[in-house]
């Protein structure tokens, strides 16, 4: 439920998204997914946002630069909005994205090794290859589908 309130003060959707360097657009949606809270509306109906909104955006905007899902976000803030830190729930959850970042670069590393070998094997004097013989190994069909 909106607030509505008789003063201007505040952020409108336009300043608070040039502030922190996003669409008005996204600022709508983080309201409309429960990333920000409801503004409060003037007697025309036109958000305000209070100035410490724009540190809860570049919150939102570093835990995307970690690779956090817009969710894992949302968790992360309804501790921090406690007045907690919500580096105790952050440990477990960053443990788990490295988990996958390493999983991501050994897949990446071996697909790349087999790209390297096959380049080696090419050139202008590369016969036409047998049928069949320019396959993927079966470990990069499979960790490519993983």
């Amino acid at each position: 439920m909106s607030i509505i309130t008789t003063t201007t003060s505040g952020l409108t959707v336009s300043a608070l998204a040039d502030r922190v360097g996003v669409r008005p657009d996204t600022v709508r949606y983080y309201e409309r997914i429960g990333l920000l809270p409801t503004a409060a509306r003037t007697t025309g109906s036109h958000r305000r946002w209070p100035e410490e909104t724009t540190d809860r955006i570049r919150f939102i905007q570093g835990c995307q630069r970690l690779g956090l899902s817009l969710d894992e976000i949302r968790d992360l803030l309804s501790v921090r909005d406690t007045g907690a830190c919500p580096c105790e729930p952050a440990g477990p959850l960053l443990a788990r994205h490295i988990d996958d970042l390493d999983t991501e670069i050994h897949r990446l590393t071996t697909l790349r090794a087999e790209l390297a070998g096959m380049l080696d094997r090419v050139g202008p004097d590369c016969p036409d290859p047998a049928p069949g013989t320019w396959q993927p190994t079966a470990s990069s069909r499979t960790q490519a589908h993983t």
